[in-house]
């Protein structure tokens, strides 16, 4: 596995990304929030004889490129910097691996430009559809999503980063009721430095999109409306969700075959949001199994 940066000039953008295989399927893995492409790290060592792997960090995750303009963070840039992404590398992706907003805008591109890619792997991330709906009609999704209003608030980073960031090491250590076993002396320096280098930017993924729970009546969710048809994913599509995910819970789930024809789910007992540093093998192996024939 090795270090690597992407320059995507026509974007005004540089990748930071892990790179590992030489041979095989291309396979593109995207984080999610408050991670970046090191979360792959484990999945890719055990898959790097069998796979080309690619995990950049994303636009406003340092070391990547971090703009200060609220516009570079809405949904249609950052799908945009997929797309370039993926056509420099070289289009049709064999597989699109995704886990949180990573997986958000994977539906996106999925649904989009299902030309660049040829199969989709959904990690804990709800397609678009069923989000809206829970986030407007059910309590119990609007409290446990009720985080993204707090990221959301004025000076949020500052409030996160007091402390020696125990606000944001509470994701980790509060989301599934149980203490992280893999986080470790490493991983939480990895994580501090991320931090402190670039969580403002990485909250504008937040405060860019419509999609949390409605503090008002006159909310954006509340008027927010999606075309079927363009949220529909007809690229063969698996989910892999750990089912003792508080944020996204299972139920998120419901109904998702109405937008997804070609799909299989496949639910993980007693593992939670944090799936892809919990058990690194099982996602490994839920790769192989979507690129298999």
């Amino acid at each position: 596995m090795r270090e690597d940066t992407i320059e995507l000039p026509e974007r005004d953008l540089r990748l930071h990304v892990l790179r590992a295989g030489t041979d095989g399927p291309r396979v593109l893995l995207l984080h999610g929030f408050p991670e970046a492409g090191f979360v792959w790290g484990p999945v890719m060592e055990a898959l790097q004889g069998e796979a080309r792997l690619l995990a950049p960090t994303q636009r406003g995750y340092a070391p990547s490129s971090c703009p200060s303009d609220p516009a570079a963070y809405h949904p249609r840039a950052l799908l945009a910097d997929l797309v370039a992404l993926i056509e420099a590398e070289g289009a049709p992706l064999d597989l699109l691996v995704a886990h949180d907003w990573g997986g958000a805008l994977a539906w996106g591109l999925a649904a989009a430009r299902p030309d660049l890619m040829r199969r989709l792997l959904i990690v804990n991330a709800t397609h678009p559809a069923p989000f809206l709906k829970a986030l407007r009609e059910d309590p119990a999704q609007q409290a446990a999503s009720a985080y993204m209003n707090a990221l959301c608030a004025p000076g949020a980073a500052q409030r996160l980063l007091a402390d020696g960031a125990a606000g944001l090491w509470a994701f980790f250590e509060g989301w599934d009721g149980r203490p992280p076993t893999w986080l470790d002396a490493v991983q939480r320096q990895r994580y501090l430095a991320l931090w402190q280098a670039s969580l403002d930017t990485m909250l504008a993924w937040y405060r860019a999109s419509p999609l949390r729970p409605p503090q008002s009546p006159d909310d954006a969710v509340m008027r927010l409306r999606l075309d079927p048809a363009a949220v529909t994913v007809r690229v063969p599509t698996r989910v892999l969700w750990g089912e003792d995910d508080r944020a996204l819970p299972p139920s998120l789930l419901e109904g998702l075959e109405a937008f997804v024809p070609d799909l299989q789910v496949e639910r993980e007992p007693g593992a939670g949001h944090w799936i892809v540093h919990e058990r690194p093998g099982r996602v490994a192996q839920a790769i192989r199994d979507a690129l298999a024939p």
